[in-house]
């Protein structure tokens, strides 16, 4: 690394966030190419070659990029609708105008979706997209254009839904594919998008919706196909009580069950949600190595419940954390599921000792890191792993009185960020996004999201 481009960060406060949970009060970071070079305390070592960038990192805390393990990127154009639905009830009164995108909406949404993320310290995104309405273009290749254009990794979860309303499933039925329409659009996306490199940019997941809108049969091939291609598997389980009482009534068992005879349990696979878990399910999931996104905020959006988190960390069970559909948490940011997390879990059955400032940050990185196949790549700050990591700025009105600075950042409002860096690029600069106009994707969003309104309420006046 003797000739790659150095930049060297110093005087900041630092969480790595690696196995020993190893702080530095006053440190600094080296990142040599898109790696990291070299962490620890004091200063940086003397002599360093091809130092292109200085930065005086004073009352900052640098910790590892937050990671997304959960979002559905299109929602962000039909925020603020159905605000009093629970799970079903929402879903049934937003199919109808979900099934109306176009891939210019589909790329207007996720540039928002994207941009939200990224100026909130989010460095690897996921996308769930599982509506693909007939003749509307490459949806697939419009979303993985906006995380390109904004910068950030990214994990595109290629959904697909081939139960309609007249299967007994909730979507219209001209917003679902075939069995095979499905299978064939999601090898195809693997095929042409997927990067298994260590520092791959876009990734690629197979992920069938949720067992009320997919076929058993669907979700079997699907895990064949995704383990044939070398991919991960992703879907929504147990979210709800009535996704419970759908699943014994339709096949039998509960959810963890029916997803285990599917052949969606293991180390490949993680689930968003996983809120009505019983012993039995945690400990499967546990046994397997199944991961759950958390996505504390939707879940009290849609009045879904609480996660059984503490418990699933005490069995064993990788936990990330996941914005969610905006049309299900309107902030669209992973910070806010930091907090969340910490005190929505505060309010079930372990009450203060659920969880700590510093588990809450482990979820939102290394945990996110961990669901998505990615741990020896990201989501701690330690030599070799990539460069994608964030400045927080804590010495404002906001922050400055609060003397841990990881509490800080997790107990209190939004920290600005300063830097944000994705193998070793940045991203964001002084709390604004490097390589897009977010001023122009609030106009294009805005405009997209009426568009489409007017296109729902004519089509449903019919």
């Amino acid at each position: 690394m003797a000739a790659t481009r150095r930049i060297v960060i110093e005087n900041c406060s630092i969480a790595t966030v690696d196995v020993a949970d190893t702080e530095y009060a006053s440190g600094y970071l080296v990142v040599a190419g898109n790696r990291i070079e070299a962490v620890g305390a004091g200063k940086a070592p003397e002599g360093l070659e091809n130092v292109v960038r200085r930065i005086d990192a004073s009352d900052h805390l640098v910790t590892p990029g937050l990671v997304n393990t959960h979002h559905h990127f299109y929602q962000w154009i039909t925020r603020g609708l159905a605000t009093d639905h629970n799970l079903f009830d929402w879903l049934v009164a937003l199919y109808p105008t979900w099934a109306r995108i176009d891939e210019e909406m589909v790329y207007a949404a996720a540039q928002g979706s994207l941009a939200m993320m990224a100026r909130g310290g989010v460095t690897t995104a996921m996308d769930h997209h599982y509506v693909y309405p007939k003749g509307t273009g490459d949806l697939s290749g419009a979303i993985i254009r906006a995380a390109r254009e904004t910068g950030v990794r990214f994990t595109l979860a290629r959904g697909s839904m081939d139960r309609g309303a007249s299967d007994g499933g909730l979507p219209p039925d001209f917003a679902v594919e075939t069995l095979q329409g499905a299978l064939a659009a999601t090898e195809a996306t693997i095929d042409e998008h997927h990067d298994a490199s260590f520092d791959a940019m876009t990734q690629v997941a197979v992920a069938p919706c949720s067992p009320f809108s997919v076929s058993t049969e669907l979700l079997k091939q699907a895990a064949e196909l995704a383990r044939v291609k070398g991919v991960r598997l992703h879907t929504h389980g147990s979210e709800t009580v009535q996704e419970e009482k759908f699943c014994r009534e339709l096949f039998g068992m509960g959810p963890t069950d029916y997803f285990a005879s599917t052949g969606w349990l293991g180390e490949d696979v993680w689930m968003a949600h996983c809120v009505h878990m019983n012993d039995s399910d945690i400990a499967a999931f546990a046994r397997t190595g199944t991961g759950v996104a958390h996505c504390p905020s939707s879940n009290a959006r849609l009045a879904a419940g609480i996660a059984r988190v503490p418990d699933m960390l005490a069995a064993g069970v990788p936990v990330g954390l996941g914005v969610d559909g905006t049309a299900s948490n309107e902030s669209g940011e992973l910070h806010t599921e930091l907090r969340n997390a910490l005190l929505i879990n505060r309010l079930g059955a372990h009450r203060e000792t659920a969880l700590n400032a510093r588990q809450a940050l482990r979820l939102g990185t290394h945990g996110g890191a961990q669901v998505l196949g990615r741990a020896n790549e990201i989501g701690s700050l330690e030599p070799g792993k990539l460069a994608d990591l964030v400045l927080w700025r804590l010495d404002t009105l906001a922050h400055a009185a609060i003397a841990d600075p990881v509490t800080a950042l997790v107990f209190g409002a939004a920290a600005p960020v300063t830097l944000s860096l994705v193998g070793g690029e940045p991203v964001v600069e002084n709390g604004r996004l490097v390589h897009v106009d977010e001023d122009a994707i609030a106009r294009s969003t805005r405009a997209e999201a009426r568009r489409l309104a007017r296109i729902a309420a004519r089509d449903l006046s019919r």
